[in-house]
């Protein structure tokens, strides 16, 4: 069990780690060799020059301004100084509102810890059970914790009474940050300048037709059910093979280019590879002829394989992308059922350009039930299995875990500092290098459930991410014995006893949850500022690889926020925050400084680095409210089971309440706010439509909406042209059926009649 001075060694460790990152930071990004990694939003915004353009040979690698040096704190008060909304205009909605969830982390949770701190520290403190128990292990943050209260004790209505200040507190705070974020998506929607997707829906499981192709299926369709709005459709390709031989030869590409710039500088040698695996072996050539040449068959194969899905029937996906004259058409579209058939002419709003996953429009409807089946199970053994390795590693990051694999280290582990630095940082470390390769897995895994939005994908991923976080970081880290042990005594145990077996463990663990919070948390978070690996990366294709200033440009690695990872990680945080706010609340302080820092660092980083690949009007903002108030339930009925085992079943009653009024808040919160969120309001879409007939009558939409959703692997110049209805048709759809020549009404019928047998 670690003690205040392990606690204490841990706090050194990792804040001499974050202020070294800082430092390194500040350093680094005031030196012009290094502009481009530290501020690539600017640059791809064409606000930014490059300092090195400066005649002197010294300034252009090296600042030599002494003053600037002085100033190395600066970043952090401008990252402050923009104000939210020019921060949306520059950024986008889903960044400010990713970097309030840090914001809504110092609202609910500062005037918690004041409460604790003056109410509850002072009640658990003079205690007095752990100074008289004998033959029980514990520190000084014990003491200061609830298992100081001595069993039956009146103190318990103390914690009673603050469990309920609190939880009313978070309602209030999370009730008024739901109508914030509401207002400005609505406001953002409405504001918003004209886009693709505004006009446009994604229509899946387009069904097959025997007398007419899936384009003159799709335009038959929407002109008949659609007439006044429709406007014109694009089809989609199924050109996944297309897209690999294209990465492929840009790779190949990026080769050729290193060889000949190894080259150029050095004329007398001339560069070598094999022709093997990754040029580890095989026959020894020419560097550059070889990777010549197989540029120039990969060339060939894409030309022919391009040639294949422009032609070829079958490369054309049971999908498209229909648009519509008016944002008013494709509102109603993508919020109404199409046909009586629900497997069939599937309507759903279209993501961005490039929020879509092309991959996955080609999944029928069966096929995506069966593999969402599939993911779940997976899902469920991965979270619950995974808890073993979990088990392992814990076990061997402990003084006694490296005694029992490594006995020869007992002398030195004893050793009062060196002990103090295993028990204080070495199990953050362990569990958060552990789960390094978990969110790419989990994002793989949303990828094979068949979503065709990146921002779908992030917002399923981190819902697994979530539920891992639940079972593995904090129950597996709360309960004690062998990942076995532990599933034998859930499934030998009624439900009813789950909470008391997990609530008497709560106090135990809070000096482990401490250490992580200070890796992950403190360290963590400050060598994200840093941006190590995109600095060495832009680096060394600075020096392989350009040789223009487009390549430099394509060299930048801005990233963007991995809300898949990030925000799973968040709500840890706001987990640990309520189940330990009554319990512990020595860990609260160590909370805020999170976040605090947490959002002064995304706040600099998303104005000046990362480059969000897609913009979803926050429209992950109920998922992370809905998280929330799970972790207030589970921290309610934990409490329940802790109190239950102190002799406090009388509380029983008083507490049960609060997990019954947290889900009545939550159903109230998702009637009241949620819709906003999913469904787009048709008065507001008739407002934009209005004004923009006003002040844009002639806008040519169609030429607007033009190859706006062709596979981007094509372009243009390809002849891909979207199928269209002419505006000037009458009332008759021109269609290849013999018998569906009448009319319109006629025409839908038999549509419906077909779908209905289908």
């Amino acid at each position: 069990m670690a003690s205040l001075q392990d606690i204490g060694a841990s706090a050194f460790i990792n804040l001499l780690s974050a202020l070294a990152f800082l430092l390194a930071f500040a350093f680094l990004r005031l030196q012009p060799f290094n502009d481009r990694v530290y501020f690539p939003k600017w640059y791809k915004k064409g606000i930014r020059s490059s300092p090195r353009k400066s005649t002197h040979s010294v300034k252009r690698f090296i600042n030599v301004d002494c003053m600037s040096y002085l100033k190395f704190w600066a970043w952090m008060p401008a990252a402050l100084r923009m104000p939210e909304p020019e921060l949306i205009e520059h950024a986008g909605l889903d960044s400010a509102i990713y970097i309030r969830i840090y914001l809504l982390g110092l609202k609910i949770f500062f005037p918690i810890a004041v409460l604790a701190f003056a109410v509850l520290v002072p009640v658990n403190w003079t205690g007095g059970t752990l100074a008289r128990a004998k033959d029980i292990t514990f520190s000084d943050i014990d003491k200061l914790s609830i298992s100081n209260v001595p069993p039956k004790s009146i103190r318990f209505v103390a914690h009673i009474v603050m469990a309920y200040v609190f939880t009313f507190w978070t309602f209030y705070v999370l009730h008024n940050e739901y109508k914030i974020v509401t207002n400005k998506r609505l406001q953002f929607l409405a504001s918003e300048s004209r886009k693709p997707n505004q006009f446009t829906v994604l229509v899946r499981n387009v069904p097959a037709d025997p007398d007419e192709s899936v384009s003159q299926h799709v335009d038959h369709f929407f002109f008949v059910n659609h007439s006044d709005h429709y406007l014109m459709h694009q089809l989609v390709y199924n050109a996944n093979k297309l897209a690999k031989l294209v990465e492929k030869k840009k790779s190949l590409q990026n080769w050729r280019t290193y060889y000949q710039t190894r080259y150029e500088r050095d004329p007398k040698r001339k560069p070598k590879t094999k022709t093997g695996c990754c040029g580890l072996w095989g026959k020894t050539v020419d560097a550059i002829d070889y990777y010549t040449d197989e540029i120039e068959k990969i060339s060939k194969e894409e030309a022919e394989e391009r040639e294949k899905v422009i032609n070829d029937p079958k490369s054309i996906i049971p999908a498209a992308f229909v648009s519509f004259r008016t944002r008013w058409g494709a509102a109603v579209c993508a919020q109404t059922q199409q046909t009586s058939n629900p497997t069939v002419w599937l309507t759903e709003w279209a993501p961005e350009p490039r929020d879509v996953y092309w991959d996955n429009l080609a999944i029928s409807y069966v096929e995506l039930a069966v593999k969402r089946l599939l993911i779940a199970v997976a899902t469920f053994f991965l979270t619950f299995f995974f808890m073993i390795p979990i088990a392992f590693v814990q076990s061997l990051a402990s003084v006694e875990g490296i005694e029992r694999v490594f006995p020869f280290l007992k002398p030195l582990i004893e050793a009062r500092k060196v002990k103090a630095v295993v028990q204080g940082f070495l199990p953050g470390i362990v569990l958060k290098i552990f789960l390094i390769f978990l969110p790419t897995i989990l994002m793989t895994m949303s990828k094979v459930e068949g979503f065709t939005a990146l921002s779908l994908l992030d917002r399923r991923a981190a819902g697994k991410y979530h539920l891992f976080v639940l079972v593995n970081i904090f129950l597996g880290s709360v309960l004690t014995g062998a990942a076995f042990e532990q599933l034998q005594k859930f499934l030998n145990q009624a439900p009813s006893e789950i909470p008391k077996t997990v609530g008497v463990a709560i106090p135990l663990k809070a000096t482990f949850f401490i250490t992580y919070i200070m890796v992950d948390g403190w360290a963590g978070v400050a060598a994200e500022v840093l941006r190590l690996v995109p600095l060495v990366l832009f680096h060394l294709k600075n020096t392989f690889l350009v040789k223009t200033e487009l390549d430099r440009e394509q060299a930048m690695e801005p990233g963007s926020i991995n809300f898949a990872a990030y925000e799973p990680r968040l709500q840890l945080y706001f987990l640990l925050g309520f189940v330990y706010s009554v319990v512990t609340p020595l860990i609260l302080p160590f909370i805020l400084v999170f976040f605090a820092f947490g959002y002064v660092i995304f706040r600099h980083q998303i104005i000046n680095v990362y480059d969000q690949t897609y913009e979803s009007g926050a429209a992950f903002w109920p998922d992370v409210l809905r998280r929330i108030i799970i972790g207030m339930i589970i921290s309610q009925l934990l409490l329940l089971g802790l109190l239950s085992t102190k002799g406090a079943a009388q509380s029983t009653p008083l507490l049960i309440v609060l997990p019954i009024l947290t889900i009545w808040f939550h159903i109230f919160l998702k009637g009241r706010f949620e819709s906003a969120f999913v469904k787009y309001p048709l008065q507001d879409a008739v407002v934009k439509d209005t004004l923009e007939r006003a002040t844009e009558p002639y806008l040519d939409l169609k030429a607007y909406l033009k190859d706006t959703y062709l596979h981007p692997v094509f372009d243009s110049s390809d002849g891909q042209n979207s199928s269209t209805v002419d505006e000037e048709d009458g009332v008759l759809v021109s269609t290849k059926r013999s018998s569906r020549k009448s009319s319109r009404h006629s025409s839908a019928a038999i549509t419906s009649e077909n779908e209905l047998l289908a």
